[in-house]
Formats: C-alpha cells, structure tokens, sequence
C-alpha cells in the first residue's frame, strides 16, 4: 500500500514518496508534505529553471537560487521564471 500524504502544493491528499528527495530539513518537510506528483511538477520546472537561467547545481550561489525556488514552489509563491521566458510548444 502506498503512502499517503495530505500534498501542501496539491491541497488534497494524493500519494506520497517513497524517500527523502533533497537533504536536510526542507528535504523532510518535502517528504512529509509533498506528494509524488508536485515532486514530478517540481523536476519540470527545475529543468526549466536551470536552462532559462543557465544554473549549474555545482555553484553554491545557483544551488541556493534552486533551493529557494523549491521552497517556494512548494511552500510559497511559486517560482521565478525570467521575464522573457516562453514555453516550447
């Protein structure tokens, strides 16, 4: 039987994952929170976040920008997408 997990970004209950996804504190409350589902969303826009803004998770300054946006898509006010950014269709 899968987890469930009442989702903070879904407002509903959907299934939870399986394991703590990022390190940390913000890595439990995401495990606790968050359900499989926003996760994926999540990774869509992180791959897009990373393109669009050229970041390399191997910069310390570009891995906190990626945290904070995390923590805000999950817990805030959503993400920071350049002004210019258009998706592909």
């Amino acid at each position: 039987m899968s987890r469930m997990v009442q989702c903070s970004k879904l407002h509903r209950e959907a299934e939870g994952l399986d394991r703590q996804p990022y390190p940390g504190e913000l890595g439990k409350r995401i495990f606790d929170e968050i359900s499989k589902q926003a996760w994926q969303e999540w990774l869509r826009q992180q791959t897009i976040l990373i393109n669009e803004h050229r970041l390399s998770p191997m910069v310390p300054k570009d891995r906190r920008f990626i945290e904070e946006q995390m923590e805000n898509f999950f817990f805030g006010e959503g993400l920071e997408l350049p002004s210019d950014y258009q998706p592909r269709n």
